[in-house]
């Protein structure tokens, strides 16, 4: 499918309020869709279904999926060193100023934060806020511009008129499968990218992110075989560096499933804190707002995978020998904003240990809005 009609469909679909999720994975020039053909709210209830889950951060409450069975689905190849059209005279945005009330607010949050820390069991716990901005937009030309900012991450525009409009470009894994073979990652501490990916790391940022991937190996350990960790190394995503250690192994289905691992994964440590338990008691009760979908998870569930072991397309006899393997990819809700009434809701936040510094933590969150003001 040409370019031009896979962005008018998907536009046709918003016009008559149906269900869509548009996206594209990281490092791929495949843009996929699925169009629900009608309004029913699909809820996931084991993991087991097959579509497009969009899951909120508290695991309490209902995650919703656009269910292959149920939708059209379109797919379309950005050709190399093309770029994707935006009519950018449908963008009219209005400048808010945050002012200082929101900025005392975190600060203070923050160090009532470091303070129960260095006090209590808490370890870390990861606090965000919700940055407001009045703007007129068309959210499929939003999209195609993350499609063309951020390469590197999953990119995706989810919609359904029971619930609401998100868009997101998120650098965070929270769970690969194919067949039974698992990878996940563990995801922290933030600086600026200025060019070069060889950078020093402080203590609070080492720390933050070992946090993190010990949490994930201990939740995994008695459940999974051959467990594997990666070394540690800086990634860039957008204008930003982060830690990365990748965890990866084979799910035993005899000690556990997707649906098992998803569970011990999300929220992770990344998005929520350790002790888990604590840090997400501390953020529901403390953060004053509903993080919604923002640091909850999205992506394919037991989508059906073909792939030829053939890359000779005319030599057709060898096409016969080709594997179905049922594939999952999830990503962590980051990196994302919400459009609801001229609106846009810009969700960021970050990581607070014992060594994190108030003032810091704000200045860093204010560097995390710059992915989603990048494209308004």
């Amino acid at each position: 499918m040409e370019g031009n009609f896979f962005f008018k469909d998907l536009t046709n679909h918003f016009n008559n309020n149906l269900p869509f999720v548009a996206y594209r994975k990281p490092n791929h020039s495949s843009v996929k869709a699925l169009l629900q053909k009608d309004t029913e709210l699909h809820i996931a209830t084991d993991f087991k279904e097959s579509g497009f889950v969009f899951a909120p951060f508290n695991s309490e409450e209902q995650t919703i999926i656009i269910p292959v069975s149920d939708s059209e689905t379109l797919e379309f190849v950005i050709p190399a060193k093309a770029g994707i059209h935006n009519d950018n005279s449908k963008i009219n945005k209005i400048p808010v100023d945050l002012g200082m009330t929101a900025k005392a607010y975190h600060i203070n949050l923050v160090a009532r934060a470091i303070d129960v820390i260095k006090k209590d069991n808490l370890k870390k716990v990861v606090l965000s806020r919700c940055e407001n901005l009045a703007v007129k937009v068309n959210p499929i030309d939003i999209f195609k511009k993350l499609l063309q900012n951020y390469t590197t991450a999953f990119v995706y525009c989810w919609y359904h008129p029971k619930v609401g409009l998100w868009l997101g470009a998120t650098p965070e894994t929270l769970l690969k499968v194919e067949g039974n073979h698992f990878e996940t990652m563990s995801l922290a501490g933030t600086q600026a990218y200025n060019g070069t990916l060889d950078v020093k790391w402080n203590t609070k940022e080492v720390e933050e992110q070992q946090i993190v991937t010990d949490s994930i190996v201990s939740k995994l350990n008695t459940r999974v075989t051959n467990l594997k960790v990666s070394e540690t190394q800086t990634i860039k995503a957008g204008n930003l560096l982060h830690l990365q250690t990748k965890v990866s192994g084979i799910i035993n289905s005899e000690a556990s499933n997707v649906s098992d691992v998803i569970n011990q994964l999300h929220p992770t440590p990344a998005v929520c804190g350790f002790p888990k338990a604590e840090a997400k008691a501390f953020i529901l009760k403390n953060e004053n707002y509903n993080r919604e979908f923002y640091t909850g998870f999205l992506g394919e569930l037991n989508v059906r995978q073909t792939r030829s072991r053939n890359t000779n397309r005319r030599n057709v006899e060898n096409n016969a020998y080709t594997s179905v393997k049922t594939v999952s990819n999830l990503y962590v809700n980051l990196r994302c904003l919400q459009l609801k009434d001229d609106e846009a809701l810009i969700y960021v936040g970050g990581g607070i240990t014992k060594d994190s510094i108030a003032e810091n933590e704000w200045e860093e969150t204010q560097k995390k809005t710059q992915t989603m003001k990048s494209v308004l």
